[in-house]
């Protein structure tokens, strides 16, 4: 089968690493793996896993250039002859639907996140299938656009569980990073993604600052980086530590690439965000390598964490909340990574989505 699937960019990013990690897989199967973007880093990682990548504007949305932009995509869709396109953001997708209308090619969509609702983001629901993410985004579209249930699969991102799986993780680099920012013998509670007031880092701060007057030794890491728009927000962060007087227990690190291996060091990871993901890939991420998660209560990641089991929920922006919920994951005793293989694997990711694949061109 010849599959091409279509995105912005090859950047950081869930949708990009979840479009890379697809298309290695279906190499793997024998299939034709074909991925069209305006390029980005993770771009080099699709040729070298056996894929092909096209370098194509699918990204401006600038409405003068869409026609001459649609033409040339229908050209590139009638030499590649694809079994099936794919679409995973909105610009992408209103080029690949409209360049498509003479060629009749099974269109599937996967909706990623909360859109705005309008017409502009109602293509996402206008393929002849539709990927959700979760169930949190399923509700969504079924709200706002009335897409019919038949046509719907939730499809949970899947993890990698070679390189999320406890037996696997750098010993030699998690000690490095202990004796680096001062660990060993610590309570480590962290934060990792993106510096962004989306992920509320203010209330991370405020709640280990509260579990600091019990246990004086907690270390509250936040892992992520810092881009130049974001620069005001970090400065307040750090201002806040210091007002908290939590300068000992706070622990910036910056970005990371070791991510697994944070999760795995981590006595407790949180996801602190004020808005709610449409998945929450990081928890997963941190579940399988058997760390418990205490997450804002909303989004996909109500699919995943199971309260009391692996992890809690706690109220968005309630610092008192998050710490009680930190202390109680001390009691946790949980199989991770079994459960995250069973339920959110890269594998059962490939498999489903394949199916919607098989519906799409059976439906057509």
């Amino acid at each position: 089968m010849r599959i091409v699937q279509l995105l912005p960019e090859l950047n950081e990013g869930g949708v990009e690493r979840g479009t890379v990690e697809l298309s290695r897989e279906l190499v793997k199967l024998g299939h034709k793996s074909i991925v069209i973007s305006a390029g980005g880093k993770l771009q080099e990682h699709i040729e070298k896993e056996g894929g092909k990548h096209i370098q194509f504007d699918v990204c401006s949305k600038n409405p003068l250039t869409v026609l001459p932009r649609v033409m040339q995509l229908r050209n590139v869709f009638k030499e590649l002859k694809p079994d099936i396109i794919h679409a995973r953001s909105r610009v992408p997708a209103w080029l690949a639907y409209l360049a498509n209308r003479s060629l009749h090619i099974p269109f599937v969509t996967t909706v990623h996140g909360f859109n705005s609702v309008s017409f502009y983001s109602k293509i996402m629901t206008m393929g002849d299938h539709v990927v959700c993410v979760s169930n949190a985004v399923k509700t969504y579209i079924q709200k706002h656009y009335r897409t019919p249930e038949d046509k719907i699969t939730v499809i949970p991102r899947g993890i990698d569980l070679v390189k999320f799986n406890p037996k696997n993780i750098d010993h030699d680099f998690i000690k490095q990073f202990s004796k680096q920012y001062g660990l060993e013998g610590r309570f480590v509670v962290s934060v990792v993604g993106r510096i962004t007031q989306l992920k509320d880092h203010q209330t991370f701060i405020r709640a280990i600052a509260l579990l600091k007057q019990e246990n004086p030794k907690i270390a509250g890491l936040i892992v992520g980086g810092v881009h130049e728009d974001k620069q005001d927000y970090f400065d307040g962060l750090k201002k806040l530590v210091g007002q908290l007087g939590a300068d000992e227990n706070i622990i910036f690190t910056g970005s990371q690439d070791k991510v697994a291996e944070i999760y795995a060091l981590s006595n407790v990871v949180v996801s602190s965000s004020k808005k709610p993901e449409s998945f929450g890939r990081s928890v997963a991420e941190a579940l399988a390598l058997n760390t418990p998660v205490v997450a804002t209560a909303h989004g996909g990641v109500l699919d995943i964490i199971i309260e009391g089991g692996n992890g809690f929920f706690y109220p968005a922006e309630e610092s008192e909340m998050l710490a009680q919920k930190i202390g109680q994951c001390k009691d946790l005793k949980f199989d991770g990574f079994a459960y995250i293989e069973k339920n959110f694997s890269l594998e059962q990711m490939v498999d489903k989505t394949f199916k919607v694949y098989i519906k799409a061109l059976c439906n057509d």
